[in-house]
């Protein structure tokens, strides 16, 4: 493929994943919230302590992903080099903890939608949609053998910051009694 092409793939490598963040923003401001909305038949305080507990859990998925990743470039310290299956553990994991987040991002965008009424809640709903945007690019990436070899790295850290910061803007928050550093209880 000419140049053109190339032009082309790159062009859609960085507007294909700021396009799925934008979508879920424009769903989330745009759809009226229904705060009565259950996940797996919690509803409530019950069902905001079970996503606290889910986000936990897929916080420790996350990383334990980075150290699979860690360890398959070479990067964890005193550890062998990785056998193949570690490569098939981290590609299976990875799936596998995009599809443990999709129940918790629908209940959120679902009951809350968009919210902004305050910075904590302001920077879970942008953290939120900017997260299926960095899943996007990492697939993306992933796939290319033509983008440059720092942006693996980069977009898989993105993700693990980006689990990070919704677990800490909200299942800590809502673990540790409506309160976290740095955040009031407002």
């Amino acid at each position: 493929m000419g140049g053109n092409g190339r032009a082309v793939r790159a062009a859609l490598a960085v507007l294909v994943p700021i396009a799925v963040g934008v979508g879920i923003y424009v769903f989330g401001t745009q759809h009226t919230p229904d705060y009565t909305s259950g996940l797996y038949g919690r509803h409530g305080t019950a069902a905001t302590d079970l996503k606290a507990r889910l986000g936990s859990a897929l916080l420790c998925l996350a990383l334990i992903q980075l150290a699979l990743a860690l360890w398959m470039y070479g990067r964890a310290p005193g550890a062998r080099s990785a056998p193949r299956s570690v490569r098939l553990g981290h590609r299976a994991l990875g799936f596998l903890t995009f599809l443990f987040s999709l129940p918790i991002a629908y209940h959120c965008l679902v009951a809350y939608g968009i919210e902004t009424t305050s910075p904590r809640v302001a920077i879970h709903s942008f953290a939120g949609c900017a997260l299926y945007g960095a899943f996007v690019a990492k697939v993306i990436v992933v796939r290319s053998r033509r983008l440059p070899g720092w942006l693996l790295p980069a977009t898989g850290s993105l993700l693990v910051l980006g689990v990070a910061l919704l677990w800490y803007t909200a299942a800590l928050w809502n673990l540790n009694g409506d309160s976290v550093p740095g955040f009031s209880s407002a």
